[in-house]
């Protein structure tokens, strides 16, 4: 893979389809309540990795070890980080806030980084981080509303998930591929949701359109294509860089939504957006340092 895939084409084409996600998922959750939505994107994933498995007769997982350590990350990754922002959402939050919470990804992931994997920090990867969090933060002020504070422990909860899973994938599954793996990850989901819809929520179901482009959306493009290109540039470089790539996203679900959903882009919004791109190419710089 050359180095322009790898450092420009699949984190563009990542961010895109995450960041797209925060559309699907607004739209969806109008029609259908979140565990019933979670449980249906991710068995639809699942029966697409097993048949792509299947046909390409990929390997799998060779003991009970490798199948439990890539539950594991599945379930902080997909069920966890998924359970956190469909609820979150559901009870109010706006995704703009979500994506704020969610973008302290890389800030936690750079920490734990450090601590679990011992990987080397910079000090211009340490503002890069400052100026790219100041601006997601100019990116969404404008939309905070903290009325919420179930829906933001929730966002929280989301954050945890996805920032251990990623550490988790690094350390642990750096040998998984990418279909048999994450049909077993996506089955693992779906089987840790099942009850919870039943506990959480009274099922709502109205079968329109907008329904079924979300369901495939989320179903294909995020839960195979995203995560998917996730889980080879988490295989392929440093953890903390990879989780940067998250600062980009709510600045993508905030342009999603202004074509979209006719949300405003005013000068703060530019700014903030510069910000990112600043820190961002901070954070990835290629060169040596002596921090």
């Amino acid at each position: 893979m050359s180095k322009f895939q790898t450092n420009f084409l699949l984190p563009l084409t990542f961010v895109l389809l995450y960041g797209n996600g925060f559309v699907a998922t607004k739209y969806g959750l109008e029609n259908i309540s979140p565990m019933a939505f979670l449980l249906v994107r991710f068995f639809i994933a699942f029966i697409l990795l097993l048949c792509i498995s299947y046909y390409l007769k990929v390997s799998w997982p060779k003991n009970i070890k490798e199948y439990i350590h890539i539950i594991i990350a599945g379930v902080l990754t997909v069920a966890v980080f998924s359970i956190g922002v469909y609820v979150s959402i559901d009870l109010g939050v706006s995704p703009s806030l979500n994506a704020l919470i969610i973008a302290l990804q890389p800030t936690f992931v750079s920490i734990l980084a450090m601590k679990l994997l011992s990987e080397r920090i910079s000090k211009r990867h340490w503002f890069g981080l400052v100026i790219g969090f100041m601006g997601v933060t100019l990116v969404v002020m404008s939309k905070f509303d903290y009325s919420y504070n179930y829906g933001i422990i929730m966002s929280i909860f989301a954050l945890a998930g996805l920032s251990f899973g990623n550490l988790y994938q690094k350390k642990y599954c750096s040998n998984m591929n990418l279909f048999s793996g994450g049909a077993i990850q996506t089955l693992a989901s779906a089987l840790l949701v099942l009850p919870l819809m039943f506990v959480y929520e009274d099922v709502r179901f109205n079968f329109n359109i907008d329904l079924v482009y979300a369901i495939l959306y989320m179903s294909v493009a995020v839960s195979i294509g995203a995560l998917s290109l996730l889980y080879i540039m988490i295989e392929k470089g440093e953890i903390s860089k990879v989780s940067s790539m998250f600062y980009l996203i709510p600045v993508c679900a905030v342009v999603m939504s202004y074509l979209f959903f006719d949300e405003d882009i005013d000068l703060r919004v530019l700014a903030g957006i510069v910000a990112v791109l600043m820190g961002m190419a901070l954070m990835n710089k290629k060169g040596k340092s002596r921090e």
